[in-house]
């Protein structure tokens, strides 16, 4: 059962005074958003995102598991595709068993959803069961799967026939694929905001059952949730979750805050992309739909330059570590690329269209970076031609990237 109630838009409101009441102007409505991510309805709070903690913290869980020799491919399917649709297979008790699923929210938005690219993913973890895993210990070597160290020693990486670490490859190309994906081509956007009856339920106040929120304001908390997710409680953190944000974990915010630190390819975005999101949400709450798309365009174009600045970032990388004669450093970081490059289809640049098409996106990985102990370096660095330059033309040459 929906329950209704009134809604008290957020606004205030201000009056033009003059001496003559024919020339009354018009009273202009304004939206003061708070100053945090904290909005309440009758004294209680209506902000809601705990599924995508959950999904964040088996994400975790995950990502040690794809570092272990003794991970099996049936306990890493059950722990990224469920069984049954629920959750399975973690150590932590409380993330099993529930709807919370991560394979089922990967490459699974209407803008960018591709099931031969969710089978990448499937793909990684099987080859990392039947090849990577039982040859841990094992010296790799062009063709064999196993362990490849840096000159010094102090770094030891585990990789496939082709040379690719696959943790990296996985979870780099699942910060685009999932949690990137769900925010800006799923739970800011119309298609999932405006669908069934929502604008009109959000009109007149319709709540979700039990619940003390509005579903378009519900979903707009969730695409929120896939990157704050582990913020921490954010009444304790305040206004410093725009200036610095800290949340942990392995997907989009660890790179999101690198990004935003002092010294960073642009700090001040993790304000712009926090204040867009509150005044978002602000927006729903006062029916201004308008604006809403508004911040929304801004947190698509926003984040998705965090996979833009990644992908060249790790291309210079592996061309700076092969010079230096380091070949296992090269193969760690051409694997992070990898990943960010198979992330740039599911960007999005605020008119529904990602920096880069699936196609081309397809094109590298399975062209150029097919076979890391082969790859043609001029395919990275040729100039204007180069995988970086033209990563750097999608964007428009925004990037403050050299």
């Amino acid at each position: 059962m929906k329950n209704y109630i009134i809604l008290i838009p957020l606004i205030l409101i201000s009056f033009t005074s003059c001496d003559n009441d024919d020339n009354d102007q018009p009273v202009i409505p304004t939206i003061q958003a708070p100053e945090t991510y904290s909005f309440e309805r009758n004294g209680e709070s209506t902000v809601s995102y705990s599924g995508q903690t959950t999904r964040l913290e088996q994400a975790d869980e995950l990502y040690a598991a794809l570092n272990s020799s003794e991970s099996t491919a049936s306990g890493l399917d059950l722990m990224f595709n469920g069984s049954e649709g629920s959750s399975a297979g973690f150590a932590n008790d409380l993330l099993n068993g529930t709807s919370k699923i991560i394979g089922s929210k990967t490459a699974s938005s209407t803008l960018a959803g591709s099931a031969t690219t969710k089978e990448r993913f499937n793909q990684y973890i099987t080859d990392f069961a039947s090849n990577v895993a039982p040859n841990w210990n094992m010296d790799a070597a062009p063709g064999m799967p196993g362990s490849i160290t840096s000159p010094d020693g102090a770094s030891t990486y585990q990789i496939n026939a082709v040379g690719q670490e696959l943790d990296q490859l996985f979870f780099k190309g699942l910060i685009g694929a999932f949690t990137l994906d769900q925010i800006v081509n799923n739970y800011i956007h119309p298609n999932q905001l405006d669908s069934g009856t929502r604008i009109d339920d959000n009109d007149s106040g319709v709540l979700s059952d039990g619940k003390p929120y509005t579903d378009m304001e519900h979903k707009w908390d969730e695409g929120f949730g896939y990157l704050y997710g582990q913020e921490g409680d954010l009444d304790d953190v305040g206004a410093t979750v725009g200036s610095a944000p800290a949340g942990s974990g392995n997907l989009l915010m660890k790179y999101f805050k690198k990004v935003n630190a002092e010294g960073g390819y642009e700090p001040g975005i993790g304000q712009t992309v926090y204040d867009a999101f509150i005044m978002g949400r602000t927006a729903i709450v006062n029916r201004d739909y308008d604006l809403r798309e508004a911040q929304a365009d801004i947190i698509q174009i926003e984040l998705s330059k965090v996979i833009g600045y990644y992908a060249i970032h790790y291309l210079n990388d592996y061309i700076s570590k092969v010079e230096a004669g380091n070949i296992a450093k090269a193969h760690h970081s051409l694997s992070e690329a990898y990943g960010f490059i198979l992330s740039l289809q599911f960007t999005n640049n605020g008119n529904d269209e990602p920096y880069m098409s699936k196609a081309d996106v397809e094109s590298f990985l399975d062209t150029s970076l097919a076979d890391f102990h082969n790859v043609n370096q001029n395919d990275i660095i040729a100039n204007g031609s180069g995988m970086i330059d033209v990563i750097k033309a999608a964007y428009g040459n925004t990037l403050m990237i050299d």
